[in-house]
């Protein structure tokens, strides 16, 4: 992206550091939501099969971001905690059952398999605070796992696992293997066959750039009949449009676990986003966010002597840098910075700052600065 304030005019005054949490909207997909509007207020639905296009659109992209094989293996579900929970609640489970999770899991990825616990199924909830946390998870799927569930990053500390190891290991062992990805989708590459994922979901309001209330939900094809259904209506359905039919089956493609009416102005708003995100190559993106998280964390630690919670190697790290200040609180610095225009969060025991592949290099030395006033 040649110009990244055409995309992004955000205010001079605030450096947005807090991707990992809610992220701004690129021009384009402001513009999409806004023809989107006005085409609803002058016609009405009048265009609603072009607008069902667009959604058809976005599976593509969504297939194309994550490497999967065709798009009707994509469905659309309001977020990622929707997401899990159609998993939780759809595989049948046994008592004695296990799932693996860490330490480390945001809510979302924790509490729909606590809830099974009704059902005889133990959560394991393994750390990560090892040199080989991979390893840790591996160790811990026994004989009675009947899946591993894993952020690809750590919201809170940052950490970024190998995927392909742990996907490896869950095929060696019979074991299924879901990824929420909502902290990498959209800032790193993803190949759902390397990795040998079962499920992948992801909400697209963070580093996917796009509005809440819409998330990719992702079942490989040959084990989607396994998860039951517990949401039912009138899109669900293979023949969807026969409003009069009475005999109905679930949709053969993902499209059965999306209940509802879809959100079209969601998928016109984050189909605008991934566009750019393509546009720039997934590498690209990545490889912008090393950069900008590289330079933090060597200002940070050398300048200004704080203890970096995120792992100093390199490849543990993907958008995420949560620190400590040397000599303040956590919630000082964060105030600090909330109150200089510096937009990011308290996460992980420290201060969370997550920048994108856009984010100006002044966002950076704006944070750095009001860091360094703290002592």
């Amino acid at each position: 992206m040649e110009n990244p304030d055409q995309e992004f005019p955000q205010d001079p005054s605030i450096a947005y550091l807090n991707h990992a949490a809610v992220a701004p909207w690129p021009r384009r997909a402001t513009e999409a939501v806004e023809a989107f509007a006005r085409e609803n207020l002058h016609q009405g639905a009048l265009a609603y099969p072009r607008w069902l296009e667009v959604e058809d659109r976005l599976r593509e992209q969504l297939r194309e971001l994550i490497g999967a094989g065709a798009s009707e293996d994509i469905a659309l579900l309001k977020n990622t905690s929707e997401g899990l929970s159609v998993i939780a609640s759809g595989l049948d489970w046994q008592p004695g059952d296990r799932v693996v999770i860490s330490d480390q899991e945001f809510p979302s990825n924790r509490i729909p398999w606590e809830a099974l616990a009704e059902q005889g199924v133990e959560t394991i909830a393994v750390s990560l605070d090892s040199p080989d946390p991979e390893g840790c998870l591996i160790e811990a799927m026994g004989a009675q796992t009947r899946l591993l569930s894993i952020s690809s990053v750590q919201y809170g500390t940052g950490l970024k696992l190998d995927l392909q190891r742990l996907g490896e290991a869950c095929r060696e062992r019979g074991v299924l293997f879901c990824v929420d990805a909502i902290q990498s989708l959209g800032a790193q590459p993803m190949d759902v066959t390397s990795t040998h994922a079962d499920f992948v979901v992801a909400d697209g309001h963070k580093w996917m750039l796009g509005p809440e209330g819409l998330a990719l939900f992702w079942c490989a094809p040959e084990i989607r009949e396994q998860l039951r259904l517990h949401q039912h209506g009138w899109h669900m359905v293979e023949a969807a449009g026969d409003f009069d039919r009475a005999e109905w089956k679930p949709a053969a493609s993902a499209r059965r676990f999306e209940c509802g009416s879809p959100n079209l102005l969601g998928a016109h708003a984050l189909s605008a986003s991934l566009s750019l995100l393509l546009e720039t190559g997934m590498e690209q993106v990545a490889a912008a966010i090393r950069e900008r998280i590289d330079h933090l964390a060597g200002q940070l630690c050398s300048r200004h002597g704080v203890s970096l919670i995120t792992p100093g190697e390199p490849a543990r790290r993907a958008g995420i840098i949560t620190f400590v200040p040397s000599a303040e609180s956590p919630r000082q610095c964060h105030e600090r910075l909330r109150q200089a225009g510096v937009v990011c969060a308290l996460r992980g025991g420290g201060v969370r700052l997550s920048p994108h592949f856009y984010t100006p290099w002044r966002a950076l030395e704006q944070a750095l600065d009001v860091i360094s006033e703290g002592g």
